[in-house]
């Protein structure tokens, strides 16, 4: 028996949706969906609306008195998973989704005694919504930039849903989740605990 798949693992769920609560948000309920997913894997953790927090613009660790960005970070360097979850306008992620990366890569100058960046051995995975065509097309801008700034991917690193094209059904209105979203979801979940597990038991070498 493999005693490390029972490791406690914590995760955060940074929602890039333009409306701060309580508005309703398709990314929001995404996120949730993948949370109760990766808890069946005994993982842990909370969701951030990143539109509920002053997050200032730039690419440092912390922009000065006011920026909600330091608490945000600690609480991704103290979890083993980061998911974004991001709806899709005019075919790219959202500009808070686009603020998060830029945020995050204060990360490469940042490393431990080994030189290794703070966020090696963290898995990130993505979630994507829309009424729009463009779900590949985001989570590769998504996986290229948290690939840069030092997140690990695991296969299939993303759970989406679209609606048809030129229509206002958004996925917070469905009668009940499509079965090949709750699938990939599913799938999504646990590969990504499996990698964060690995990674932890694991860790990269010095760099």
């Amino acid at each position: 028996m493999d005693l490390n798949t029972h490791t406690p693992l914590r995760a955060v769920a940074l929602v890039c949706t333009l409306s701060p609560s309580p508005a309703p948000s398709s990314s929001q309920l995404l996120a949730e969906q993948m949370m109760a997913a990766l808890a069946e894997h005994g993982v842990t953790g909370k969701t951030i609306r990143v539109a509920d927090h002053e997050v200032r613009p730039g690419v440092k660790t912390d922009m000065g008195d006011g920026d909600a960005w330091p608490e945000i970070r600690d609480t991704i360097l103290g979890c083993d998973i980061l998911i974004l979850s991001t709806p899709i306008w005019l075919g790219h992620p959202s500009s808070i989704a686009q603020r998060v990366l830029e945020r995050l890569n204060a990360e490469i100058s940042e490393t431990d005694d080994e030189g290794r960046m703070l966020t090696y051995g963290k898995v990130a995975a993505v979630c994507v919504v829309g009424n729009e065509d463009g779900a590949h097309h985001v989570s590769a801008d998504l996986f290229q930039g948290l690939n840069d700034v030092g997140f690990s991917l695991a296969p299939n690193a993303v759970t989406y849903w679209v609606g048809e094209a030129m229509q206002g059904t958004d996925y917070q209105d469905l009668d009940k989740t499509p079965e090949k979203t709750a699938a990939t979801t599913a799938t999504l979940a646990a590969n990504t605990a499996h990698l964060a597990r690995r990674l932890k038991a694991a860790p990269y070498p010095a760099s």
